[in-house]
């Protein structure tokens, strides 16, 4: 009897002490650090691409055929503004400033220039953005790209 009691008292301690020892799989997920970090990606239009240099493109216009459009980005984050209205101007008139990068150095936005001007900076083209930073959807919208000038 004594063997008996022995037995299922070890018996019990091996089969209850694993259980007890052991983690719950969520319960140790749970209680790890997360060591993924989102990293950002750094190969924005600012770092990758030749965005200096001139860009030119007709876009267009409510009550005149087109406004030509010709913007010269300099390295030195300044840039030159030629705006003429087709049909109604004799002379372009031109906008000197700066610009900044917005924080996912793909967007431009120029100082000086019509409230809110902005263009998303792609390879060798500028895409006019509306007031809000958002691309222009309508069925005009490759009419609002300026492309760079290939010297």
């Amino acid at each position: 009897m004594k063997l008996l009691i022995v037995t299922l008292f070890f018996l019990n301690i091996t089969v209850f002490g694993c259980e007890f020892g052991k983690k719950d799989e969520s319960e140790a997920t749970e209680r790890e650090p997360d060591t993924t970090t989102a990293v950002p990606d750094m190969h924005t239009s600012e770092i990758s691409l030749d965005w200096d240099g001139t860009y030119k493109g007709v876009i267009p216009c409510a009550d005149c055929p087109g406004i030509e459009t010709e913007l010269t980005l300099h390295k030195d984050k300044t840039y030159k503004l030629s705006v003429l209205y087709q049909d109604r101007e004799q002379k372009p008139t031109v906008t000197k400033g700066t610009f900044t990068w917005d924080d996912t150095g793909s967007i431009i936005r120029l100082d000086k220039a019509r409230t809110e001007t902005q263009y998303k900076v792609g390879e060798g083209r500028l895409l006019m953005l509306d007031r809000n930073g958002k691309e222009i959807e309508s069925a005009l919208k490759s009419n609002y790209i300026l492309h760079k000038v290939v010297k």
